[in-house]
């Protein structure tokens, strides 16, 4: 069919025009994705003989979120643990750390052994708790939404080596993928309503934490929003750190202040690595905020005088006595040519486990390293 000459321009500007929109599109479904190291897939199918127990799933928290704190009756510093206050807190948390342990635990003995009994044990942990609606009461205190958080953390980072594993042990579980994922994207949205738009003075680490919480959520759900979230609080948290690598809030700490500085690394550098993974490089941020904080406390490590001074006492050194503190120099040093220095007292440390940033992190982000048995979950 003969076609006018005036219609082609039209007919050109439209499918442009629909090109574009499909490519708008396409951009904006595209999938959230973790760093490489979550695609390994089982190490070594092994057959179910041997000893593997799934331990008893923890009974699913769906009380108020109302606990007590282990810094109880301190003064405004909160470094000053209360050991009666701690231990009832231990005691009324214990069934959910107990979950975010095994959960970590046991996800990461399926990457090893592939046994299908191991993948079970896992599902049916994370589905019990979500058909329960666990740890999603409206009614919390400080300590109750710093829990639920720390929580969310814990399992959706581990879920993610489930997801995206080349293994892909989720392909004839996707009823119970779609169980998980639903639940945590409601803890998420509460957990961003727990900690969203704080007064600055009150943005300390444990928005961090919440943040990183949010941003493995959004990876394990595929949400935008929640990954959008979790930058915006990144780059709240990189404005904070001073032109000497200081973090204000921790400041406070006095004596614990080099500690906390060290406990709010973990998640941003976390943050960063997922943001970089897809496509947001959140390095600049501040004038490279992320690595002036990283540097400060590996300075404080070796001589903690500058810390003493910025904080008003002399700084208690016993979490970094503690080799999984530093879990954060594994994503840190993705991110940043670590110098020899740093990458031999890496090396010693490793390997990193912690279950809060979702298992091992040295065989994510460090898989050429000899194995080991160090390290603690």
């Amino acid at each position: 069919m003969h076609m006018p000459k005036m219609m082609l321009p039209t007919l050109l500007s439209l499918a442009m025009l629909s090109s574009a929109v499909f490519a708008t599109s396409a951009s904006a479904a595209a999938t959230l994705v973790p760093p490489q190291g979550y695609y390994e897939g089982v190490e070594k199918f092994k057959s179910s003989e041997g000893k593997f127990t799934c331990e008893a799933i923890p009974q699913p928290y769906t009380d108020k979120l109302v606990f007590r704190s282990k810094y109880e009756g301190s003064d405004k510093a909160r470094a000053t643990l209360n050991k009666d206050s701690e231990q009832a807190f231990r005691d009324a948390t214990k069934s959910i750390t107990t979950l975010e342990r095994n959960t970590s635990k046991v996800v990461m003995q399926y990457m090893r052994d592939g046994r299908p009994e191991q993948l079970d044990c896992a599902l049916n942990m994370l589905t019990t708790w979500a058909k329960a609606d666990a740890l999603e009461s409206t009614d919390f205190n400080h300590t109750g939404k710093s829990m639920r958080k720390w929580a969310l953390g814990s399992m959706a980072s581990s879920y993610l080596r489930l997801k995206f594993s080349n293994s892909h042990p989720l392909a004839t579980r996707q009823q119970d993928a779609q169980v998980i994922e639903a639940w945590f994207s409601k803890l998420g949205d509460q957990v961003v309503s727990d900690w969203n738009n704080l007064p600055l003075d009150k943005t300390n680490n444990h928005s961090y934490w919440a943040a990183w919480s949010v941003m493995a959520t959004s990876i394990a759900t595929n949400r935008k929003d929640l990954f959008d979230w979790s930058v915006k609080e990144f780059r709240i948290a990189a404005n904070q750190v001073d032109p000497q690598g200081f973090l204000p809030n921790e400041l406070k700490r006095k004596q614990r202040a080099l500690a906390y500085h060290n406990y709010a690394l973990p998640p941003l550098a976390m943050i960063a690595s997922f943001a970089q993974a897809n496509g947001v490089d959140l390095r600049p941020e501040n004038n490279g905020a992320l690595k002036r904080l990283g540097d400060r406390v590996l300075a404080g490590v070796k001589d903690s005088d500058d810390f003493a001074a910025r904080g008003g006492e002399k700084q208690d050194m016993t979490d970094l006595k503690t080799d999984m503190k530093f879990a954060w120099l594994e994503p840190y040093c993705s991110l940043y040519d670590c110098g020899p220095d740093v990458l031999e007292q890496k090396h010693k440390m490793q390997p990193f486990k912690n279950f809060r940033l979702g298992g091992d992190l040295t065989r994510t982000y460090d898989p050429t390293h000899e194995k080991g048995e160090k390290g603690g979950s």
